[in-house]
């Protein structure tokens, strides 16, 4: 398992979305070395993206999304659920790919179909707001064999609020996989 470079996350946010599909999240926490395969993301594509958290300007909240690519933005939704994002493009962008869903490799109960359920079966919370994902227990990795598979493209879930944002297709996941959140 090959740990993702920087490189990898400093690029356009379609492509670095569409690239994780496939990859592996790993954390390491209290010792137990937990194990994903993403296989649904959304793009944000930065400040001009209305339905982008940087899209309200360089805020407490939004200033790990503005730093430099491969850190993880980690945030809660309702005061309920932590999301985790990726950081992408160059810095000062805003930009950052939202992990949606992944499939269990190894130690993860629980469901992990939405990005507060994978937060939650991952044990990833606010203190990882920020990480960088180059460290030794929180990366993304290439899996040891690279797997073949079609990606299908939506419109992102939850922006209606985003006006023709919400109807991009900046939605991706891996077809036919049964840990999508949707359909």
């Amino acid at each position: 398992m090959q740990k993702l470079p920087r490189t990898f996350y400093d690029r356009d946010t379609n492509r670095v979305a569409r690239e994780l599909l496939g990859k592996l999240l790993v954390h390491q926490s209290e010792g137990v070395e937990q194990i994903g395969k993403i296989v649904e993301v959304e793009a944000y594509l930065g400040a001009y993206d209305l339905a982008a958290h940087s899209a309200k300007g360089l805020t407490e909240r939004t200033k790990t999304m503005f730093g430099p690519p491969g850190f993880a933005y980690v945030y809660l939704i309702y005061g309920l659920h932590h999301c985790m994002n990726v950081v992408t493009e160059q810095e000062g962008n805003g930009a950052a790919v939202l992990l949606r869903a992944i499939e269990p490799v190894k130690n993860l109960a629980g469901k992990t179909n939405g990005p507060g359920l994978l937060c939650r079966a991952m044990k990833i919370d606010r203190r990882r707001n920020a990480h960088d994902l180059l460290s030794d227990n929180f990366f993304i990795a290439e899996p040891d064999t690279a797997e073949k598979f079609s990606i299908v493209k939506r419109p992102r879930i939850g922006v209606d609020y985003a006006g023709h944002w919400a109807k991009r297709l900046l939605r991706f996941y891996i077809k036919d996989n049964h840990f999508i959140s949707r359909r």
